[in-house]
């Protein structure tokens, strides 16, 4: 039984789909399905049920994942222990970032770390959430920033040591404006600018009952666009503190929501991930950073 079956293998059984793993993978449908077809003969059970879009693991299945799991780390580990053996000073890192203020702190461990990797490259993808989700699985991204809670089954992650405010930004010219806190009542009626992300997963965990009183004027992938609309006074952005200019030459403003709403911040990679050098230290550096 060899270990890159069994790679092949866990990530079906992740992506639930044959298309998607052979995307991931970087190999052809049917090398991958004959791959596993050779699997289940070896074991002489059948391992995933196929359906219309989708595939399930059998019971059999499930016993296997458990045991592969435990294999890939081990075999894992002893690769990454003797690649260690060997000096690196460079390679390339592959990021997918979601918007907040706290990127600086990522910034700040890719600076240091070049200054003892000083061949890094490092590419960055911006967008949301459901953006650079979808290119971490499908093996584009070494490491993705999501601005929400991860799905542990699907994903690893450490959290960034502080969270982000949630507010509105505004001409600083209008009425409300002059308010400390914005509360629910006073947006009520309003044409709101807000990421759709943001709309269905974290602007309802603020409104709750009183989400339906919310009126959405225009949803927006990235913050810095969304302002330019609210300084022309088409409406009313909810987004991250310190993500907008508020500066007072800005003409713009930001009041917090009141109650407070906050969203933590993750840097997340695939399980089962299988980085290179360069990314299984980066990840390192991180750990032991963020858990300060």
């Amino acid at each position: 039984m060899e270990i890159r079956i069994l790679r092949y293998f866990l990530a079906v059984a992740r992506e639930e789909n044959m298309t998607k793993a052979a995307e991931m993978l970087h190999v052809t449908q049917p090398t991958l399905s004959k791959a596993l077809k050779v699997l289940e003969e070896e074991l002489g059970k059948k391992l995933f049920t196929r359906h219309s879009f989708s595939i399930r693991l059998t019971e059999e299945g499930v016993l296997l994942r458990n045991r592969a799991e435990d294999l890939v780390s081990m075999a894992d580990r002893i690769e990454k222990e003797f690649i260690s053996l060997d000096e690196i000073t460079g390679g390339d890192l592959y990021f997918g970032l979601a918007e907040s203020y706290q990127i600086s702190f990522l910034a700040k461990e890719i600076h240091a770390f070049k200054q003892k990797y000083p061949g890094l490259r490092y590419h960055i993808t911006s967008g949301d959430t459901e953006q650079v989700a979808e290119k971490l699985d499908k093996g584009l991204l070494d490491f993705a920033v999501l601005a929400e809670i991860p799905d542990a089954s699907k994903y690893e992650s450490v959290i960034f040591p502080e969270s982000d405010v949630w507010g509105v930004v505004m001409p600083a010219d209008v009425p409300l404006a002059e308010h400390q806190e914005i509360s629910i009542n006073d947006l009520t009626g309003l044409p709101l600018f807000c990421s759709g992300q943001s709309w269905e997963k974290d602007i309802p965990l603020w409104a709750k009952e009183k989400m339906n009183q919310l009126h959405l004027e225009g949803s927006f992938r990235l913050s810095y666009n969304a302002s330019l609309f609210a300084k022309e006074h088409l409406g009313y952005l909810l987004t991250f503190d310190r993500l907008i200019n508020t500066s007072p030459e800005s003409g713009l403003v930001f009041r917090p929501l009141t109650p407070r709403l906050e969203t933590k911040l993750f840097l997340v990679w695939k399980r089962y991930q299988a980085f290179s050098p360069i990314a299984e230290r980066f990840l390192q550096q991180i750990k032991a950073s963020f858990a300060h």
